[in-house]
């Protein structure tokens, strides 16, 4: 495999630095691989009870998760910026406190309180919209019964861009920051906005921040009502329902996580001499134009098209493919179409997996989930299992099994696509040790 190149002319070299994590399959980088490597699913029945009752009890929630236990884990890091986390969040919604742990994890692994970057100098992308549905809706009844009531922080807290905020105050952000929409590709759509921000040269690094989806049960009874949710078949056995690329695929299972990177130059990963975990090389965004759930095969060729021509690699030279495989019928069959005609005579070599069905679909965040999944496959040199595939939608697509398959990986694609005609796809490089930046 040959490294892409990057001449003086080139935009600055993308890297990835840190990764951190809350899911439901791990609470850091370390157990999310270990839950990669096993198989393991995140997908359960749901045991909290809600009025009124939802409508598919079955998903991939964030459980045990405690912020005060979470934060002591951090004890090697300067007392002012766990302190400065603890009075910014101890109140905060569940959103801001999972936003918070990932981002210290990333923080940390980048060795930025080690060998800082100058404030003005590091970005902060929130990846995700619509975060605060299911605080809003547990005050309704209490609002409606006495208004007087309602807390002073509601109304910072509401709005998405509370999360740029919070992290901005603990972390001491001073760059450009702002919040990314994307419906189910918001990840991608942060990651590469993030990346554009560093080969811009407005920052060095940038924090993407991929938010937990904490849907309410109206926004579960929504997704029911349009057909897009699944779980109905397999109610009685929540570990079989998500089944991206099976023939008993019928919606997607619904996933928490919060999930973080740090974005940083090439330059500035070697003046700090922060071990770089991947290259960005190349990541598209297109519409296809409609106001509709429905996917798009000509929409999603092009993303990964205009993905890998931005890298400088011929498909031939992808050895990996997470796909955003939510467990759709229709969206299954689109994007597999869409990687067979991208990939042509390659298509049967290209390996194929599905983070989803382990942690299910993370919705705003599924994008940093699963560039992070593909990344710690990169690193570890393994696939990750497709559990529930038991009868394949298309027979020549070289799916992993049900269980992990050693392999190197030197380049790798991760899909993202979105209610509302969002495609993206970005192309990751893993980092060796003659990378020539």
């Amino acid at each position: 495999m040959t490294e892409k190149k990057h001449s003086p002319k080139s935009p600055p070299c993308v890297q990835i630095t840190g990764m951190g994590i809350v899911s439901a399959i791990g609470h850091d980088i370390a157990e999310f691989t270990r839950s990669l490597a096993d198989g393991k699913s995140g997908v359960r029945r749901i045991a909290q009870s809600t009025t009124p009752p939802l409508a598919v009890a079955i998903g991939a929630e964030i459980d045990g998760f405690n912020f005060e236990q979470m934060l002591g884990q951090f004890s090697d890091m300067p007392e002012s910026l766990t302190q400065s986390a603890q009075h910014v969040t101890r109140r905060a919604p569940f959103t801001i406190q999972t936003s918070v742990i990932s981002a210290l994890q990333a923080w940390r692994q980048a060795r930025l309180n080690d060998k800082p970057i100058e404030s003005e100098r590091i970005g902060l992308v929130i990846a995700g919209h619509n975060t605060t549905q299911n605080y809003q809706y547990s005050l309704c009844s209490d609002f409606q019964r006495n208004p007087e009531y309602l807390s002073p922080r509601y109304a910072l807290q509401f709005m998405d861009s509370n999360q740029i905020g919070v992290l901005s105050e603990i972390f001491n952000i001073r760059g450009e920051g702002f919040v990314t929409g994307g419906a189910s590709a918001s990840g991608n759509v942060g990651v590469i906005h993030g990346a554009r921000l560093i080969q811009a040269g407005l920052v060095d690094a940038c924090l993407v921040v991929g938010v937990v989806a904490d849907l309410s049960p109206m926004e579960i009874q929504g997704f029911c009502t349009i057909g897009a949710m699944g779980g109905k078949q397999f109610h009685d056995q929540p570990e079989k329902a998500c089944r991206p690329f099976d023939a008993l695929h019928e919606g997607f299972i619904y996933g928490q996580a919060s999930a973080c990177l740090v974005l940083e130059s090439g330059n500035s990963a070697n003046a700090r001499k922060a071990p770089g975990l991947a290259n960005i090389l190349g990541g598209a965004i297109n519409l296809h134009a409609t106001a509709s759930a429905q996917p798009d095969i000509d929409g999603e060729t092009k993303a990964m098209n205009a993905a890998l021509q931005q890298s400088g690699l011929a498909a031939c030279e992808i050895d990996y493919l997470n796909t955003h495989g939510s467990s759709s019928p229709l969206g299954d069959k689109v994007e597999i179409q869409a990687i067979e005609q991208v990939f042509g005579d390659h298509f049967p070599r290209v390996r194929l997996n599905a983070t989803k069905g382990l942690t299910g679909h993370c919705l705003y965040s599924a994008g940093v989930v699963e560039i992070i999944a593909s990344v710690v496959q990169m690193q570890q040199g393994f696939i990750h299992p497709n559990i529930n595939l038991e009868n394949p939608i298309n027979t020549t697509a070289n799916f992993c099994g049900a269980t992990a398959v050693s392999q190197q990986i030197h380049s790798a694609m991760s899909n993202s696509f979105g209610f509302g005609g969002i495609n993206t796809s970005i192309v990751l490089q893993r980092i060796s040790a003659d990378t020539d930046f």
